[in-house]
Formats: C-alpha cells, sequence, structure tokens
C-alpha cells in the first residue's frame, strides 16, 4: 500500500480501457460483463472468467464498503505483453481492504479470498481522493499455453 498518488496503469501498456460506474448493485455485473468482453476482444478468451470474477469482487468491496453517495467507482482494464491488471478506485480510503476469516456458513466475507486465489498479485493504493484495489493475471506465454 502506497500513500502517494500512483503513476496510473503500468506501462508500456497494449490496451486501456476505463469505465465508471454509479454505485448500485445493478452495475457489477455490467462491470463483470464489460472486462470479460474486453478480455476476449483483446485476445485472451482463456482469461475472461477469471477476469471476470475479479471485476466482480473488486466491484463489489467498492460498492458495499468505499461507495459515498453521488460518488462514481471507476473500473480501468490494462493489457500489457506479460500482464492483465482491472483496478477499481472508489472514493473511501479510510475503508481498506483486509481479507477476514470465514467460516462454512458465512454469506460473504470470501471476496479478497478468491482475489488472492486468482491474481497473481493484487495491492491497494491510497489516492489522494480515495483508494486503488488492483489485481493482476498473467498472460500466458507460448510455452504456457
Amino acid at each position: 500500500m502506497t500513500d502517494s498518488c500512483p503513476p496510473g496503469p503500468p506501462k508500456p501498456y497494449d490496451r486501456y480501457d476505463e469505465v465508471s460506474y454509479t454505485p448500485h448493485p445493478r452495475n457489477i455485473p455490467l462491470a463483470r460483463r464489460h472486462v470479460a468482453g474486453l478480455t476476449i476482444a483483446w485476445g485472451h478468451p482463456a482469461l475472461a472468467g477469471d477476469a471476470a470474477l475479479l471485476a466482480s469482487e473488486l466491484c463489489t468491496n467498492a460498492l458495499l464498503h468505499g461507495s459515498l453517495r453521488d460518488r462514481l467507482f471507476r473500473v480501468e482494464t490494462t493489457l500489457t505483453p506479460t500482464t492483465l491488471r482491472i483496478a477499481v478506485t472508489d472514493p473511501r480510503a479510510e475503508r481498506l481492504p483486509t481479507p477476514s476469516p470465514s467460516h462454512p456458513n458465512d454469506q460473504s466475507g470470501r471476496g479478497l479470498h478468491i482475489v488472492r486465489i486468482l491474481a497473481a498479485r493484487w495491492t491497494v493504493e491510497r489516492l489522494t481522493v480515495g483508494k486503488r484495489v488492483w489485481a493482476e493475471l498473467n498472460i500466458p506465454t507460448s510455452r504456457d499455453a
């Protein structure tokens, strides 16, 4: 976690997309489908399911723990030669996400555990206003395929 303004998406990037959403539950599936569609369009259909799940979990956390009325949250999707990054920015830096223990009967509380398992890397960055939580998937090399 950093206290300074991060430099933005990693460079050089091949593709970049940014969409802002109102803090309403109906926008979670919209963001999920958008990220999955970008992943497919950008030539990595095998990663679309994991990218969609990461987007869904990060957006849900932003909505539940980082939203403020009348303030948007932003989803940035970035593709580099080696990485697909999904980043979600929300206006509340005072509520940082931390994985918490969950029990088998819990109805929620597993989102960051899912992110930690799926993502090659993830972190939280404090911004001047708000925070950014991002997760990255490695792009398989031709040897991995």
